[in-house]
């Protein structure tokens, strides 16, 4: 009995009628030969401004390649500066709601970097850089030192202020004096007379190293040791230096961490605005020893930035300068010819960000990006991705569009690490306060310092948005909350993963590779219609709980 279903030698259905069956294994060269036109388009063509208008993230997708790696096989290397690169390309905004000394030391142990805000006066802000210095060290060349006069209630102060309790005694108080004892937490924890000298309680039984001792040397003797501090001496036994065992340990925790080569200190990056007191404020981060320093303008083609940027490489040569905001391609012309190692891209895209209602000024994020990095890129000048990035998507399309690296604000403004305190929404759930730095909160935010009696107080929200002298404010952000995101320690690596796997997926090993391969046209990209951004998301569930990582 012959079949009626399921047999094709019986029913014979053609997929293509009238057309000859090619041998399947002729497929590949059939794709090269026959079809001339890749899918999707190239980038030009994506954002071609006259066809499509100014394209955000939401409006395309990356089409995938061929998968031949593991994810875990990505690299995430990138510059952030001319002279300066990351293990990751991920950056915290200078936002008063996300990025002071804690933010900024756990974004640089997690490979990126963490630029700190500058609503607060210049003191408070070159404190937090040097608590993201001394935070982790290789050798510690100015560690802080006491005198045996010292009084132990001193000490404990000393411990509250930097978070840590190891400190070298020397005869004089200072380094390049003679090492005589260590101050650990144990000897003053339960200290019963607060007046007591350091030297009644100190530790003598040291383990030292000489002068001349290699970091791998160092980090040697200390793991062999019981001791918490490694202190290194001349032939004198001045002290030379300081080892730290906790340092050598978070150097197992975090490899990725952002470190310069020399001296093994964190990367830290501030934002100081373009306003001439601003200049007094970088002197006193120079001293703390601030490596990046980022203007904070939201239209950075002015004469002021231009002018603080020739300032700043005529008088600080080692200090890496970041400047913008821009989104065009005259914009970052300027900036680059007046020098500077890096630039920042957005105006308006942010998530708390009114400018492009208000002001009716700015651009969409994607066509920015592209347009400036393309430009900028001629000119060996890395650009940073700054705002409109809700998810790890926004990540990928941001660094294929040409930026080494993008920056986040509210994605981050609700982790354990960014400034503030949680409290419960009216619908019951735990958020964080967050805010736009053009926001009346920010504007009117008293931290940021004083001014002369009968002159509004220039903070940093009125100087990044030229409001200095107005006698109205004029809002370009909003105040708001976001929702609890747990610690960054485990948000980041989930973004990191994600980041992994969308370049595994475009088949892509490097972000250097997805670069050349977007500058060549070998990764595709597609425009997206409403529709398809709605197929794109969950869709048809009567409910659903979306757990993003775990």
């Amino acid at each position: 009995m012959p079949l009626t279903n399921g047999d094709v030698a019986t029913n014979n259905p053609q997929l293509a009628p009238g057309q000859t069956l090619i041998d399947h294994r002729s497929a590949l060269e059939f794709l090269e030969n026959e079809y001339k036109h890749q899918d999707g388009l190239d980038v030009h063509t994506l954002l071609e401004s006259k066809y499509h208008g100014g394209l955000t993230y939401n409006d395309f997708l990356v089409l995938p390649g061929y998968i031949g790696f593991p994810a875990s096989e990505v690299a995430l290397d990138t510059p952030v500066t001319k002279r300066i690169s990351l293990k990751t390309p991920l950056l915290s905004s200078p936002m008063d709601t996300v990025t002071e000394h804690s933010m900024a030391i756990h974004m640089a142990l997690l490979g990126g970097l963490g630029v700190i805000h500058h609503n607060c006066s210049a003191e408070d802000q070159a404190e937090m850089v040097r608590k993201v210095k001394r935070f982790e060290n290789g050798f510690i060349l100015d560690p802080v030192v006491l005198s045996p006069d010292t009084k132990v209630s001193e000490a404990k102060q000393l411990k509250e202020k930097w978070g840590f309790g190891g400190f070298p005694v020397t005869e004089n108080g200072t380094l390049r004096s003679k090492l005589i004892g260590m101050i650990t937490t144990r000897d003053i924890q339960f200290h019963p007379t607060p007046s007591d000298p350091v030297s009644s309680v100190m530790s003598t039984d040291l383990v030292t190293a000489p002068s001349g001792t290699t970091l791998a040397e160092a980090n040697a003797v200390l793991s062999k040791s019981k001791k918490g501090k490694l202190p290194i001496v001349d032939s004198s036994h001045n002290l030379i230096s300081l080892l730290s065992r906790s340092d050598l340990m978070k150097n197992l925790h975090y490899p990725l961490a952002s470190k310069l080569p020399h001296s093994k200190q964190l990367i830290c990056a501030a934002a100081i605005g373009t306003r001439p007191e601003d200049k007094d404020r970088l002197m006193k981060l120079a001293e703390a020893g601030l490596d990046i320093v980022v203007l904070d303008s939201s239209q950075g083609n002015s004469i002021f930035q231009i002018g603080m940027i020739k300032c700043i490489k005529d008088k600080y040569p080692g200090l890496d300068v970041i400047g913008g905001n821009v989104v065009t391609v005259a914009q970052a012309a300027n900036l680059i010819a007046a020098g500077v190692d890096g630039l920042r891209i957005g105006m308006g895209s942010g998530s708390a960000c009114i400018t492009q209602e208000v002001m009716a000024v700015g651009r969409p994020q994607a066509a920015s990006v592209f347009n400036v990095s393309s430009f900028a890129a001629r000119f060996g000048v890395p650009c940073i991705a700054d705002g409109g990035i809700q998810n790890v998507g926004h990540i990928v399309k941001g660094l294929a569009l040409g930026a080494s690296t993008v920056m986040m604000g509210g994605l981050l403004a609700g982790t354990t690490e960014s400034p503030g305190n949680y409290f419960v929404s009216r619908e019951g759930q735990l958020v964080k306060a967050y805010r736009g730095m053009g926001s009346i909160d920010a504007m009117e935010d008293k931290k940021a310092g004083s001014a002369a009696k009968g002159v509004q107080k220039s903070d940093a929200g009125k100087a990044r948005y030229f409001s200095e002298g107005d006698r109205l404010l004029v809002a370009q952000g909003v105040s708001g909350s976001v929702l609890d995101r747990g610690s960054v320690t485990k948000f980041v690596p989930y973004l990191l993963a994600g980041l992994q796997h969308s370049l595994q997926d475009i088949g892509m090993k490097s972000l250097t590779a997805l670069r050349e391969g977007v500058r060549d046209g070998t990764v595709r990209f597609e425009l997206r219609t409403v529709s398809a951004q709605a197929e794109g998301n969950v869709h048809g569930l009567h409910s659903f709980d979306k757990k993003l990582y775990s």
